[in-house]
């Protein structure tokens, strides 16, 4: 292993094309993690943002916030029963009309209305405002400005940002329930609701003692199937495209890896036909071929580690770059250390190609092909 670390140091040339081509790979399958997790966000944000313990739908509703309908007497109960927190939740997805923007120019926004306030968004704001998601700053719309949402061209005025509260490719407003019910009202006519009903219900446990039983269940066996009662991480594999957009971008991420492992395998079988008469003649003074091999999955571990961390580093700049809401880009520490692990999972693969090669090594005739 001395001797491959050696090599890497005095003829770093040797591995400059296959780091160049790794480095390409590895950004490769960065930047298609992140994009996979950017457009995940997109859809899930404001589901994912929710502080509760489960999420309350209507049975027939198919988990849908825009078909669901809860009455205020099944939130009765279940704060009767249970003794949990409740807060009415309901969503509306509409174009909004950005002030200096031409007037097709719309602006998507999924305007919420809210009493439980979810992870990162402040309480409720006054009549008329809203807290925006920090992506409608790609269409142009600054803190103070008044936007004219819907067909009905209903006035709010965004009052500060939050951010990751995007809802099915839509930003997020958060605003009052009353502000909320006004917009619903005056654009979706067919779908307004009564007061006191919601689309969804946020429970909230508390130091509540459900008897060992999660919320959920609980809430289910109160109605004998008129609701039903999901976690946060089961309501968001609910939405519409999840599963799909996750299982096409894995299947991508996993062929990115496949042809990383071949690159890999490629140049270190070149490499072990080149160096057989080293490889002699290290045989030949006592040398076992598991040693060689290590040297080489060392040398293939140090090439791929190098190509990862160029390609990390070149994909947190993009990241930086990037406005936000242009691209729906998100790339974490977690995203690069798994490509990173990947990668390294590859490349011993990779070098396990050429161990054959290796084994099948006799050190008289690489000597005597070499003379």
């Amino acid at each position: 292993m001395k001797l491959a670390l050696r090599e890497l140091l005095r003829r770093p040339g040797r591995f400059v094309t296959a780091t160049v081509i790794l480095t390409l790979i590895a950004v490769l399958l960065m930047f298609l993690g992140g994009l996979l997790d950017g457009l995940i966000r997109n859809s899930t944000g404001a589901v994912e943002a929710q502080d509760a313990d489960a999420l309350v739908f209507s049975d027939t509703s198919q988990a849908s916030f825009l078909r669901s309908r809860i009455e205020p007497e099944t939130r009765t109960t279940i704060e009767t029963e249970l003794g949990v927190e409740t807060g009415g939740l309901g969503v509306v997805l509409l174009g909004a009309r950005v002030p200096g923007n031409g007037p097709r120019d719309l602006a998507n926004v999924a305007v919420w209305g809210y009493e439980l306030a979810p992870s990162g968004v402040p309480a409720p704001p006054g009549p008329g405002e809203a807290w925006a998601d920090e992506v409608l700053e790609a269409d142009g719309v600054s803190v103070g400005d008044r936007l004219l949402v819907g067909p009905a061209r209903i006035p709010v005025t965004v009052v500060g940002w939050v951010e990751n509260t995007s809802y099915n490719g839509q930003a997020g407003l958060w605003t009052g329930v009353d502000t909320w019910r006004s917009v619903l009202t005056a654009n979706r006519p067919d779908a307004a609701l009564d007061t006191g009903v919601f689309q969804s219900l946020v429970i909230r446990r508390g130091d509540r003692d459900l008897g060992g039983v999660s919320v959920p269940d609980a809430v289910e066996s109160l109605f004998d199937g008129e609701v039903v009662a999901l976690t946060v991480r089961e309501a968001i594999e609910e939405i519409p495209g999840v599963t799909e957009q996750r299982g096409t971008f894995n299947q991508i991420l996993g062929v990115t890896v496949v042809i990383a492992l071949v690159v890999i395998a490629l140049f270190f079988a070149l490499l072990t036909v080149e160096r057989t008469a080293l490889y002699g003649v290290l045989k030949a003074i006592g040398a076992r071929s598991r040693t060689i091999f290590a040297g080489l999955v060392v040398q293939a571990v140090v090439v791929t580690l190098v190509a990862s961390a160029v390609a990390g580093l070149a994909v947190v700049v993009l990241d930086l770059v990037i406005p936000p809401g242009s691209i729906p880009l998100s790339i974490s520490a977690t995203r690069i250390i798994t490509s990173v692990v990947l990668l390294l999972v590859a490349a011993v693969i990779g070098c396990a190609f050429s161990l054959r090669r290796v084994l099948k090594v006799d050190p008289a005739s690489a000597l005597g092909s070499s003379q």
